[in-house]
């Protein structure tokens, strides 16, 4: 990106710049204000990559386990109430949150990196493993629900189709 004769090539360095520059009543905040929001389900897409791409039937239940284990974690995450989830004058005990995406209730630039990859791990397991995001697992679904009620998220977002396509060479058949 260059702006006044600046180059910006860092991702982030660019993210900050945008932040600056588009901040005020038009343009929302996007930086989260938890910072653990930002790492939620990092290694999410490469635990879907390995298993994705793994070739051999001998190695997929030990690559499904480490994707599921860390879908589990991203899913406690979005269940585990946010500090400015809980009143502390409150009698009632918040045991479970009920957030609309990582930070809060509104989208933020960790759920621009997360969402697009969430669904391409449901759609692509779906169709070349035969695998789904367990139904129980209600934190990452209420997450990609509200995606789906977002214009931003569905009309940024590939067709299931060409996310199938794009991985027609990626994902692995299984061999013995």
């Amino acid at each position: 990106m260059t702006f006044d004769g600046e180059v910006k090539t860092d991702v982030n360095k660019i993210e900050e710049f945008l932040e600056e520059k588009l901040t005020g009543p038009k343009y929302p905040k996007l930086v989260p204000k938890h910072p653990e929001s930002n790492s939620a389900g990092n290694d999410v897409f490469a635990k879907f990559s390995a298993f994705i791409k793994n070739p051999r039937k001998d190695q997929n239940e030990t690559l499904e386990k480490n994707l599921l284990r860390s879908l589990k974690k991203l899913n406690d995450f979005l269940n585990s109430p946010l500090p400015d989830e809980i009143d502390a004058y409150s009698t009632e005990e918040i045991d479970t949150s009920n957030r609309r995406f990582l930070d809060g209730n509104d989208l933020t630039l960790a759920d621009c990196n997360l969402l697009p990859k969430l669904h391409i791990i449901k759609v692509v397991c779906k169709k070349f493993r035969n695998f789904e995001i367990p139904a129980e697992m209600t934190g990452i679904w209420r997450y990609l629900k509200n995606a789906y009620t977002r214009d931003e998220f569905i009309n940024t977002c590939p067709a299931d189709n060409e996310i199938e396509f794009a991985y027609y060479g990626v994902a692995k058949r299984m061999n013995i």
